[in-house]
């Protein structure tokens, strides 16, 4: 049987306590360089973010050190991790152990300080919650250039708490200690099909007990192709597996949907399963074309490098200018993450399909681990939601307004009870924003921990792209 550590093609190195502190040490020093009234960003060549932002001259923070695993607890299944560590290097270093973190985010790059200050998700979700629903404590580099640990008791509870959703607009995350969760070797898939009615009750009936025709269920999500056709992927932890598929060479996840009924992946490629293609969108760079695929290196078919792509259009226009020249109409860029409550999945659903028309879309139920609310993303405890993830663009009428099909969108999602994320493009004024996300709540510890408002506001950087 193939151990943990032959799944993962290399381990992360854990970094010593002693670079841990000169690293904080020299991002407490970069802050301090930072003139007073310039923006505060992070100094880092990656970003998930979907949103454009106004150029900066003067210097980022330095958060170069701060991009490992520091220590994994085996027995006690924790780890303390540095806020820049990418999930793929947090899983390097977890999964020799048969540990993951309780959600595990589909990209390789999001960071851990970066899915708890902005949120994650995945497919086990439904029964783990948020990411940072399984933080222990954290430091976090204030507004006032001070650390601070923050637990969920105690003298900066109230920063803990208000960390989830903040955007840096609090500050950042230097280390986070979080819970770990077990995974087997393998995990085995099944895709079920089902009508757009019929994909709420199947979510609640699955979490309420954690079964789907007699079988476990670890991890849902699923994929809707069209109205008429629906999918639910139910995974299952699993010691063994007769045979596992291999979605990062030739084969693409998402098509294998619509094409088996079953499936198994090891741990390791179940959790990047998603990765090699972004989901479905590594078809407008020519990823997914056979002959093309063939001599597209596997190291680069991987979302960071498609999302650098898409950096280089959004300077250039390349696509846009050639677009224009043939005559099309241009198109607005829709990519956005809802929270859908799962009673309204197939209104909202059918909404979308009939006014946007954007498909196939990703299917992720959730459900807050905890019974209480988290002040910037305010989801009702006892409440089943779904992700919709729809990303791309679409055509847009002449002389129609910026970010006419997002505004929509936005009031649709307000129409179902739902709730926006913030990584994209977001277009509220600011009477709405403030309701929606709770800032006279953020407000209030902003004024404790940046008294002299040196982090930029969350409406600002949402919302005018600071």
């Amino acid at each position: 049987m193939e151990s943990y550590s032959e799944q993962v093609p290399t381990t992360s190195d854990l970094a010593s306590t002693l670079d841990h502190d000169q690293a904080v040490g020299r991002l407490r020093s970069s802050y301090q360089r930072i003139p007073a009234g310039a923006p505060v960003r992070l100094a880092k060549r990656s970003s998930n973010l979907f949103r454009p932002r106004t150029t900066l001259e003067t210097p980022g923070l330095d958060v170069s050190g701060l991009t490992g695993v520091i220590s994994v607890d085996p027995a006690g299944r924790t780890a303390d991790v540095q806020g820049m560590c990418t999930y793929e290097d947090l899983v390097a270093a977890t999964l020799p152990h048969g540990l993951v973190p309780m959600v595990v985010p589909q990209l390789r790059t999001i960071t851990l300080g970066g899915a708890v200050t902005g949120l994650g998700i995945e497919s086990s979700s439904y029964r783990a919650g948020l990411p940072h629903e399984s933080v222990l404590e954290m430091d976090i580099l204030t507004g006032a250039g001070e650390i601070v640990t923050a637990r969920p008791d105690g003298e900066h509870a109230d920063l803990f708490r208000t960390f989830p959703n903040s955007y840096g607009s609090l500050g950042y995350a230097t280390r986070l200690r979080i819970e770990l969760d077990r995974i087997s070797p393998y995990v085995a898939l099944r895709h079920v099909r089902l009508g757009l009615d019929e994909l709420g009750p199947a979510i609640d009936s699955i979490v309420a007990d954690g079964t789907y025709a007699g079988q476990p269920v670890d991890f849902i999500d699923g994929v809707a192709f069209s109205p008429d056709e629906a999918y639910l992927t139910l995974g299952r932890n699993s010691d063994t597996a007769v045979q596992v598929s291999d979605y990062t060479g030739q084969q693409i996840f998402y098509r294998s949907i619509q094409q088996r009924s079953t499936d198994a992946l090891t741990a390791h490629d179940y959790l990047w399963r998603w990765d090699t293609d972004w989901f479905w969108c590594s078809a407008a760079f020519g990823a997914q074309n056979p002959y093309i695929r063939r001599i597209w290196p596997r190291r680069l078919r991987r979302s960071d490098v498609y999302h650098k792509i898409i950096g280089l259009e959004n300077r250039h226009q390349v696509a846009a200018r050639i677009n224009r020249q043939r005559g099309n109409p241009d198109r607005e860029r829709v990519v956005q993450d809802v929270e859908i409550p799962a009673s309204r999945l197939a209104g909202f659903l059918r909404w979308f399909d009939a006014e946007v028309g954007m498909r196939p879309v990703w299917l992720c139920p959730l459900r807050l681990r905890g019974s209480s609310s988290w002040p910037l993303y305010p989801l009702e405890p006892a409440e089943t939601y779904v992700n919709v993830g729809f990303w791309g663009t679409v055509a847009i009428a002449p002389g129609a307004a910026d970010g006419d099909v997002n505004r929509r969108i936005e009031a649709a999602v307000a129409e179902f009870d739902g709730h926006k994320s913030l990584y994209s493009d977001a277009y509220y004024d600011r009477e709405t924003f403030d309701r929606l996300y709770n800032v006279p709540a953020l407000t209030l510890v902003k004024e404790r921990y940046d008294p002299d408002a040196r982090l930029t506001g969350l409406y600002e950087k949402a919302v005018t792209r600071r």
